[in-house]
């Protein structure tokens, strides 16, 4: 009986790691609650919101179900599909008012393509990057690929003028080849081209909007009124929630309308001015909680190419959640990057359920449970 037991296949279900979706599910439902307040007036953005929640845990659970090794075929067609929407938005997208030309209309909802790439591009690059890590000697064809297809993902985003969501590619791309181990003189000689293309980008792919946000970073009181005006009242909000906020729906700042956009770009403001420092930080221990445990399965992966499919969805979020506090509180440049699980946006709020479905079946698969370290 003992031995007939022994035999009986372990459920994989084991290996689900509870502790991270539990903390993913409580960030979202904290933000929805932000959100609700942030558009008291606006209750059509909320509706959309707990729908883009709803659908988005209905596919984390489903790609959790599913290898993420199957994701390995199909990688290119889902490369060159999110490329094919990217393009299709370059020609009939929409957001040109706001600077940026990266929605799409698809089934009479708006769609930002550009959100969809960077999971296609993670699971493209770690299908290269596997190849390179576990190839005896220097495969140069592979690297040249993961380098071309990094490049083509980045160009098209500059193309729509985001460059927030371009920084988010290369951030990505970086901590990739540094994981890697590519020899540096690739590294070098791809530096050596940025910088070469820096004036270009600034003359041709960032537009006026773009530049005063780069000028106003360095000091928002030069236009108080223009490009630094949403850096001081967002500052100026979360300032004045001190240690335990003015209470929820009671910010004077935010509900008033004084700081713009505060319900995607500037939804920390709405966190530290009617929550406080308590609530702000419960939001950043949350983040916090998810990068490193995302980080942990990474390292417990069952091979390298789920390792690298952690790595990249661990620096997509990292950098969305770093880059939104950080220009909520004047630390950071202004480039419009969501706060994961909790701004406004329904594309994005898809986009980082799916990243975590991925991770959730990497570790279910992993080489072994995502509590042995604590245990």
């Amino acid at each position: 009986m003992y031995f007939v037991e022994k035999l009986k296949p372990e459920n994989p279900y084991k290996r689900f790691d509870y502790l991270l979706f539990f903390s993913v599910m409580t960030l979202s439902i904290i933000g929805l609650f932000v959100l609700n307040s942030a558009v008291a007036n606006k209750p059509n953005i909320l509706k959309s919101q707990v729908l883009a929640f709803i659908m988005g845990v209905a596919l984390c659970l489903i790609l959790s179900a599913i290898d993420y090794k199957n994701l390995k075929f199909f990688s290119l067609l889902i490369f060159f599909g999110a490329m094919g929407l990217m393009v299709l938005t370059l020609i009939i997208g929409s957001g040109e008012e706001l600077g940026n030309k990266n929605w799409i209309k698809i089934a009479g909802m708006s769609v930002q393509p550009s959100e969809f790439a960077k999971i296609a591009y993670i699971i493209l690059a770690s299908v290269f990057l596997e190849r390179i890590k576990e190839s005896q000697e220097i495969n140069k064809s592979d690297i040249i690929k993961f380098i071309v297809y990094s490049c083509i993902a980045i160009g098209f985003v500059l193309l729509q003028k985001d460059l927030g969501t371009a920084l988010v590619f290369i951030f990505i791309f970086l901590i990739f080849i540094y994981i890697v181990g590519i020899p540096y003189r690739y590294i070098f000689i791809l530096c050596g081209c940025l910088a070469l293309s820096l004036p270009f980008i600034w003359v041709y792919v960032l537009n006026d909007k773009r530049k005063e946000r780069i000028l106003s970073f360095i000091s928002p009181e030069i236009d108080p009124l223009g490009a630094g005006y949403n850096v001081i009242m967002s500052k100026m909000a979360i300032g004045s929630g001190q240690l335990f906020g003015q209470g929820y729906g009671k910010g004077i700042q935010t509900q008033s309308g004084s700081v713009p956009v505060n319900e995607s770009d500037f939804i920390f403001s709405v966190v530290g001015e009617e929550l406080g420092f308590i609530g702000g930080m419960i939001i950043i221990v949350l983040g916090l909680f998810i990068i490193l445990r995302c980080i942990h399965i990474a390292k417990n992966a069952g091979d390298a190419y789920g390792s690298f499919l952690v790595i990249g969805i661990t620096g997509m979020i990292s950098f969305n959640f770093i880059e939104n506090i950080g220009m909520s509180i004047g630390l950071l440049p202004v480039t419009g990057l969501p706060l994961p699980f909790v701004s406004q946006g329904g594309t994005a709020m898809l986009t980082n359920f799916i990243a975590i479905g991925i991770v959730l079946s990497v570790t279910i698969r992993s080489k072994k449970s995502s509590f042995s370290s604590s245990q």
